[in-house]
């Protein structure tokens, strides 16, 4: 199979030693090995999501682990607020509407991160405590926005609903603190910023959303997170994990702590600020505004008379570089460039090259060099020090 340089939103890049644990043999699921496996997991995740509660492990994709959220929480006929600012915050609300909850939009202009003001006045404005929960993104690949999540926390705790995070693509990229931020229920899964492979989901809830879980009465079978916990106090899940992706998530998250959660954090954000230069420099246009840029996926605007599709094909057929386009309204208009996983600082380098060799060949002229040297100029303190 053909190696291509993959910098998308997810999945990512994985390390070898990460692919080569999935080659481990077979171990018992109701074992010690196991336990021990799943215990040494929800310890290394605790920190990333910022809390002392349980970490649950789901054999599933993050979108798994937002409708375990939904169907756990929440009754037919709930209504909802939900808060997107992009396709995936789409996504969540469509789960919930799916599951026969009344969904209420809080809608934000593309490119933009949610408003903690008009959160608090939407929810100031329902005394009689009518809007049972909110769904929030962290994170949004397809507009490369990031919310303020201790802002929005703020501006939900006075009515106090319950709060579901879609993390899937923030989690272990910056800071995020469940606890102190008293969110009620947050996921995210292995194929983003823990750089392993896709196939499982990470959930923890805050006791508030146990109790709520209890009174809940949908019906749940695979999903259930209350039997998912009884289990996991085992050292089991109620269903055949998928071992493999535990080992690899297993070598994947030692990995990611040997690094520090700081280096991590910084790591992301670096990449995220030499990208936008890059692109600045080439004549591209940031999508995100400044305020609510992402540190795992920039999203842009192709030059003038540059086609984004025509120039994503040029990327992966010719020079073996692979990114995202635009999703939904913005298919088309965008291309996105990941920050996660495996990935370099010569990588980032390198693929900025191919990018300016891209657009030379799709007649538009940049100043060769330009979008390196932009990239370069983030980059060459993590670079002179070695860093990834």
């Amino acid at each position: 199979m053909k190696k291509s340089l993959l910098l998308l939103p997810g999945p990512v890049p994985v390390a070898q030693p990460v692919l080569e644990a999935m080659a481990w043999p077979m171990i018992n699921h109701r074992g010690a090995e196991f336990a021990e496996i799943l215990a040494r997991l929800e310890r290394l995740m605790k920190p990333l999501f910022g809390t002392t509660a349980d970490v649950l492990f789901l054999g599933s994709s993050g979108t798994g682990g937002l409708e375990a959220a939904v169907t756990n929480l929440f009754d037919p006929g709930d209504r909802l607020l939900s808060v997107p600012v992009g396709v995936f915050g789409k996504r969540l609300a469509t789960i919930a509407t799916t599951y026969g909850c009344e969904v209420e939009m809080l809608e934000t202009p593309l490119g933009a991160a949610a408003d903690p003001r008009a959160l608090a006045a939407r929810l100031a404005a329902d005394p009689e405590r009518r809007i049972k929960g909110v769904l929030l993104t962290h994170n949004e690949t397809s507009t490369g926005v990031q919310n303020e999540m201790s802002a929005l926390a703020e501006a939900v705790r006075a009515h106090g609903a319950l709060t579901v995070v879609d993390s899937v693509s923030g989690l272990g990229a910056s800071r995020f603190e469940m606890d102190a931020w008293g969110f009620d229920v947050v996921v995210t899964a292995s194929q983003k910023a823990l750089a392993a492979p896709p196939g499982i989901a990470m959930v923890a809830a805050s006791e508030r959303a146990w109790a709520a879980m209890e009174r809940a009465k949908i019906a749940r079978y695979y999903f259930d997170l209350p039997l998912a916990r009884e289990f996991a106090r085992k050292g089991q899940t109620p269903w055949t994990p998928p071992i493999s992706v535990f080992y690899a998530v297993a070598v994947a998250l030692d990995r990611y702590h040997a690094l520090g959660l700081e280096e991590q954090f910084t790591r992301h954000a670096t990449y995220a600020r030499a990208i936008r230069a890059a692109f600045e420099a080439l004549g591209f246009t940031i999508f995100s505004r400044p305020d609510a840029h992402s540190v795992t996926v920039v999203a842009a605007e192709p030059p003038p008379g540059v086609d984004a599709s025509a120039l994503l094909k040029l990327l992966r057929e010719t020079y073996g570089v692979v990114l995202s386009g635009g999703q939904g309204e913005l298919t088309g208009k965008i291309v996105r460039f990941g920050t996660m996983g495996d990935v370099a600082a010569n990588d980032i380098l390198g693929a900025i090259g191919a990018i300016e060799l891209a657009l030379a060949d799709l007649g538009s002229a940049p100043r060769f060099g330009a979008g390196v040297a932009a990239a370069s100029g983030e980059l060459s303190a993590r670079v002179a020090a070695g860093a990834r």
